[in-house]
């Protein structure tokens, strides 16, 4: 079985895991999320060990975990945002148990472990406020548009990528991604946007197409910014989860940045 196959039958299987998932309830959505959120920043951490570094990951988990979860709880009404204050003892606990461990990148470690909770679980905990922004109102369809939008980016900037792709757009950090195939992303997308827009009416037309245009520019550079950060220490893939397209942060690598600009626009422009 060749690369492209097997990423096409793992492709098909993660988007129905995660179209089942979004669809069947609320506590669905939120339990296979928080588990890709606790998946994601493990293999964040494994990646650092490369690096020399000794990321505190209990630490990092734990407030990944009260992040995510908080954020979930509250969007239910189940909890008070106040429990979001959980994560000042977590954060500086951080600082004071450097002093016990005796390594010789302090500073490094301090960053890294508080690095993987802002990259990889804070746009997961975006994501629940997406699908949830109040506790009344579920709008999965917000969400299932949202990665309609970003699989067709995805689709259309590999296979225009592959037939016509000539124009390196960031060769130095990712020599494969080309202009055109990054325009072949865009064009498909704000398409798949306007086709959406038919069905999925919580959001206007105009929405759509702006969430598309944001998507589809903060998701490609989501994807160089993951190849930086795996040039720096020269792996090919985060991970092994996922046949053919490598780890957790492979797959998700354009969300965890497009994720805080969408949602940043629908605050500010869109909910009320």
């Amino acid at each position: 079985m060749n690369n492209f196959q097997q990423r096409a039958i793992t492709s098909f299987f993660f988007v129905l895991v995660v179209v089942s998932a979004i669809l069947f309830s609320k506590l669905s959505f939120s339990i296979l999320f928080g588990a890709i959120t606790l998946l994601g920043i493990m293999e964040f951490y494994t990646l650092t060990q490369h690096m020399n570094l000794k990321a505190q990951t209990f630490m990092g988990v734990l407030a990944s975990i009260v992040l995510y979860g908080v954020v979930g709880l509250q969007t239910q009404n189940l909890l008070s945002a106040k429990w979001l204050f959980l994560l000042l003892p977590i954060v500086f606990g951080i600082f004071i148990l450097e002093l016990y461990r005796k390594h010789q990148y302090p500073f490094a470690n301090i960053a890294i472990t508080l690095l993987g909770v802002v990259y990889v679980a804070l746009p997961f905990a975006l994501l629940q406020l997406i699908v949830l922004p109040n506790a009344l109102l579920f709008v999965p369809t917000n969400l299932l548009g949202f990665f309609f939008i970003l699989w067709a980016n995805d689709t259309g900037a590999y296979l225009v990528g592959r037939k016509f792709g000539k124009t390196k757009l960031f060769e130095r950090i990712s020599p494969n991604k080309t202009w055109e195939g990054t325009l072949g992303g865009v064009v498909l997308a704000l398409c798949v946007a306007g086709i959406q827009a038919q069905y999925f009416t919580h959001l206007t037309f105009t929405n759509w197409l702006i969430i598309a245009m944001i998507i589809s520019t903060t998701g490609a550079l989501g994807d160089l910014v993951e190849s930086l950060l795996k040039r720096s220490i020269d792996v090919k893939d985060s991970g092994t989860l996922l046949p053919g397209h490598g780890g957790i942060l492979d797959r998700f690598d354009g969300l965890l940045i497009a994720l805080p600009f969408v949602y940043t626009y629908l605050v500010l422009f869109v909910y009320e």
